[in-house]
């Protein structure tokens, strides 16, 4: 495979005003294809810096951050000369916004007829205005459990890919027909879809699995818990088998068998036999450092 065809993205160039989460994300995935990317900031620079700094600079590994004021007609007119050497463009305001910014998409795309446009909004169609953040789309999918908070971004996430798909299909399009395009990635309808498992059933309290299989849940042990997911058959089947149990006419073990059965070993303990009997397995862990993730 020779190196264009390994990164097809190398010779498009990518504009993102994209801050907080999502937007950074994708132009990092973008990064990743190929493409070269400048990401215009605030002179206040990105949230995210001040939140999260590390994660920050691993996203814009290898972009080029210009601090832009679009308050300015002077910092405007750069902005403009950049849009018309780039392919694509990544918005993460509300349209209102962009529209007294000149940058809505008719706008854009009379000035740029090449330009194609991904714009990342909370909510779709008329209702892109509304104010949320991912607390709020996840509240609203019933993926929350107070009073914990979630433990990552689900609707942030969920966007920040269907944000590549979408600049993909467009960049695709333009190289067919030479005529940009726009796509509106909504982060609420980008959440829905991992929902679904939820809205099905799938993963509901008592759901298969969401508690209502023994080989497919957590289990607390003499130190820690593990997660067991002894989901198909040969699995399942293999686990009765090697389990030291005492099931008395029970044909099938319990989840009470196996919670007891789990406390007589450590978390580690159990991760070390389940890849000694090819189960799978896993110790709960922390979340991993940061130096543990790449974006490139």
């Amino acid at each position: 495979m020779d190196d264009d065809a390994a990164i097809p993205l190398h010779d498009f160039q990518v504009l993102t005003l994209a801050l907080n989460v999502p937007g950074p994300i994708a132009a990092a995935r973008l990064v990743g294809l190929g493409a070269s990317v400048i990401k215009i900031e605030p002179p206040s620079g990105d949230p995210l810096a001040q939140v999260c700094p590390d994660w920050y600079q691993a996203l814009i590994r290898h972009q080029e951050i210009i601090p832009l004021d679009l308050k300015s007609s002077d910092n405007r007119s750069r902005l403009e000369q950049l849009l018309k050497t780039c392919d694509l463009l990544l918005t993460a305001s509300r349209p209102g916004t962009l529209a007294r910014l000149n940058l809505d998409w008719p706008t854009l795309h009379q000035r740029n007829p090449r330009l194609s446009q991904v714009a990342i909004v909370g909510f779709p169609g008329q209702q892109a205005d509304l104010p949320g953040h991912d607390l709020t789309y996840q509240a609203r999918l019933g993926l929350l459990a107070p009073p914990a908070l979630p433990r990552t971004l689900v609707a942030d996430l969920a966007g920040a890919e269907q944000t590549v798909s979408a600049a993909l299909a467009l960049l695709l399009a333009r190289e067919r027909d030479g005529i940009g395009g726009y796509r509106q990635v909504a982060l609420t309808e980008a959440a829905a879809t991992f929902a679904e498992p939820l809205n099905y059933g799938l993963t509901a309290t008592g759901g298969k699995l969401g508690g209502g299989l023994p080989g497919y849940n957590l289990y607390q042990t003499r130190q820690g818990w593990i997660a067991l997911a002894a989901l198909e058959p040969h699995f399942w089947q293999h686990l009765q088998q090697v389990m030291e149990v005492n099931t008395l006419e029970q044909t099938a073990l319990t989840q009470k068998d196996l919670a007891q059965c789990f406390l007589a070993r450590t978390a580690v303990d159990w991760e070390r036999w389940g890849k000694d009997h090819d189960l799978p397995i896993v110790a709960l862990k922390e979340p991993m450092n940061n130096d543990e993730n790449s974006y490139e």
